[in-house]
Order: structure tokens, then C-alpha cells, then sequence
């Protein structure tokens, strides 16, 4: 029976929020890691992950579409391709980042609005030093598009989080209503 109000206790309430808190700080920090140690990587290990992912898409894509093009139309379609990926990856990367800082923020008694500034702004900031460390990665650079790239996705992954986190409550309380 003790186990049941334990376990009752830490799932809902306040405990179970300065646990998510806690967790989603921990996870941030990880992430931050993550990032740091992919924008590390010189221009040929980078280039090789996307390249991969690239050659994926494309088989997949050509396979799918029926696309009968020449060897000179592919080569401009795989850069193509390669810079949509890595720009989607980036800004999946921050994007992930601002919302598990907003999660981590929230055991501070802070408006909404405010967190998710905060959080958006942390981002930023981190986007900042991430393209300051890839100015000494041989083959890297680090650059202000990006930067912008990386802090915009902190807003739009917060924006769709929000969206969700609506989307949950409605439903639930559209559920409790039948």
C-alpha cells in the first residue's frame, strides 16, 4: 500500500513536476553535449553523416518519383538535398534544445511568455557559442546565418510545443467530458 502513495506522489503534483524539471535540465545539458561534440566534427566527418542521409533520400526519392534525370541534374538536386537536410538537422537540434530549457525553467515561478523568452534567448545564446567553437574546427565555420537559423527554430519549437501542449489540454478535458 506504501508503494501506491509513493508512486501516486511522484507522478502527479508538485513532486512530479520538479522531477520533469529536474529531468528535463539534465536532458538540456546532454543535448548541449550532443551539439558541441556534432559541431566538432570537421568538414569530412559532417559532410559524411549528411552525405549518408543524402543518398537515402535521394534513392528513396528517385525510387518513389520514377525520376529519370542525368548525372549533372542529380549532382544538383544531391547539393540540394544535402543543405536542406543539414539546415533541418540544425535547426531540429536548437529546436529541441529550447524546449527542453523551457521544460527545465518551469519549476520557476515565471509567466508563460516569460519562460518561453528565457528559454528562446538561452538558445540563442548557446547557438552563439556553437558557432564560435566551429571557428576552430578545421573545415568549419562559424557563421551569423546560422546563428539565426538556430534561434528562429528555438521560437518556431516552442511555438509548436506550446500548440501541443494546448492540443493535449483540450483533448483531455474534451475526453473527461463523454
Amino acid at each position: 500500500m506504501e508503494m501506491k502513495r509513493v508512486i501516486k506522489r511522484i507522478t502527479t503534483g508538485e513532486d512530479a513536476a520538479r522531477i520533469r524539471s529536474n529531468a528535463a535540465g539534465v536532458l538540456a545539458v546532454l543535448w548541449m553535449t550532443v551539439i558541441f561534440i556534432l559541431s566538432g566534427q570537421n568538414k569530412e566527418e559532417s559532410g559524411a553523416i549528411s552525405g549518408g542521409m543524402r543518398n537515402r533520400v535521394l534513392d528513396i526519392g528517385g525510387w518513389f518519383l520514377h525520376l529519370n534525370i542525368d548525372e549533372e541534374a542529380l549532382a544538383q538536386l544531391a547539393i540540394t538535398v544535402e543543405r536542406i537536410i543539414r539546415k533541418n538537422a540544425h535547426m531540429t537540434e536548437f529546436a529541441i534544445l529550447a524546449v527542453l530549457l523551457y521544460i527545465w525553467i518551469g519549476r520557476w515561478q515565471l509567466t508563460r511568455v516569460r519562460r518561453f523568452w528565457i528559454a528562446a534567448g538561452l538558445t540563442a545564446f548557446y547557438a552563439c557559442t556553437d558557432e564560435f567553437h566551429q571557428l576552430f574546427v578545421p573545415g568549419r565555420a562559424g557563421l551569423l546565418s546560422d546563428v539565426l537559423i538556430d534561434s528562429l527554430s528555438a521560437v518556431l519549437g516552442l511555438v509548436v510545443f506550446a500548440l501541443l501542449q494546448k492540443f493535449v489540454v483540450w483533448f483531455c478535458r474534451r475526453k473527461e467530458r463523454k
